[in-house]
């Protein structure tokens, strides 16, 4: 029983190490982004002619676009490489049919990044880039939800709502939520890339956006507040996701005020990249937050489209802890 503990307990730290190495990898590619070094080395495996993924090339961290560049590369390799290793240990260790596939389709979905991004560059592509952005928070909302699905309350169905009409609005509006944050995180990709500028529509469409995320998060928070004082578990989350929010907006104006009006200067551009870096990360954060409030409304008292560890034994494990 003990050994079973700390299966959950040790796979549960890994995946959200794995969760850490990928917020880690997207603002790095920010930062990429930001200073426009996605060229910075033209050729894909290979990093100008080399195969030393350590050293491709004689004091190249000197270099600030090859910095960024190949240490993105650097640090894309070891999330793919944790990544599989959590596949193969939930393959292992978990009975849950469906937690394998998920860990399943993580590896697939890192490696489809690692192949668009590698395409990116052959192919000089900047629409290719903005999908590379995009998949990246598709695969770090994965990563989010297989570290919640070993957590103890998820386990447990702590969060669990009452049959109640507020329960399901609390439903819609939470999925509504992870929805519509996915969508501006799509425009905002498309803003953020090289070559397309700040188009005037691209530029209405996010901010009109920024107001859906705000009023879809503040409806979701009110009727967390007011009619869930006996589920902690959802209220807890709608406050993070409100207090993430807030910050996201924040800055989001900071961003757009900057770039408006142009900061010359070194000073000027170290806070842009700063700026811009930090909403990418934030956001990233907040679809996972979103994530996250959405998979436990979804928790039902019959345990509809769930199975509890106990009911889907696997013969590689002992039956896991009660």
């Amino acid at each position: 029983m003990r050994s079973t503990r700390l299966n959950w307990t040790w796979r549960r730290w890994f995946s959200a190490g794995t969760v850490f190495a990928t917020v880690l990898l997207l603002s790095w590619g920010g930062v990429v982004t930001s200073i426009e070094a996605g060229m910075a080395f033209p050729d894909w495996p290979t990093s100008l002619g080399s195969y030393n993924l350590i050293n491709p090339t004689e004091g190249w961290w000197r270099v600030p676009a090859y910095l960024a560049e190949h240490g993105h590369r650097l640090i894309a390799s070891l999330v793919g490489m944790l990544t599989v290793v959590l596949a193969a240990w939930t393959w292992w260790a978990d009975p849950r049919a469906w937690m394998r596939k998920l860990g399943l389709a993580a590896v697939a979905l890192v490696v489809a990044q690692g192949i668009l991004g590698g395409l990116r560059v052959l192919w000089v592509s900047r629409d290719l880039a903005m999908v590379h952005a995009c998949v990246a928070q598709l695969f770090f909302a994965v990563l989010v939800a297989m570290t919640l699905f070993t957590t103890k309350t998820w386990r447990d169905r702590r969060g669990i709502l009452p049959a109640t009409g507020a329960a399901q609005r609390l439903r819609r509006l939470s999925y509504g939520a992870a929805a519509v944050i996915y969508l501006q995180i799509v425009l905002g990709a498309l803003l953020r890339h090289p070559g397309r500028g700040l188009s005037g529509g691209l530029t209405a469409m996010h901010t009109t956006g920024a107001f859906l995320v705000v009023g879809i998060v503040l409806a979701v928070f009110v009727v967390a507040e007011k009619h869930f004082d006996e589920v902690p578990t959802i209220r807890r989350t709608a406050y993070v996701l409100l207090g993430t929010m807030g910050l996201q907006f924040a800055l989001g104006l900071a961003t757009l005020l900057l770039t408006l009006y142009e900061v010359s200067g070194s000073g000027g551009f170290v806070a842009y990249v700063l700026l811009t870096v930090s909403h990418v990360v934030v956001g990233a954060l907040l679809l996972g937050i979103s994530v996250v409030l959405a998979l436990l409304a979804s928790q039902r008292r019959d345990g509809a489209g769930q199975r509890s560890a106990a009911e889907s034994p696997k013969p590689k494990l002992a039956s896991v802890e009660s």
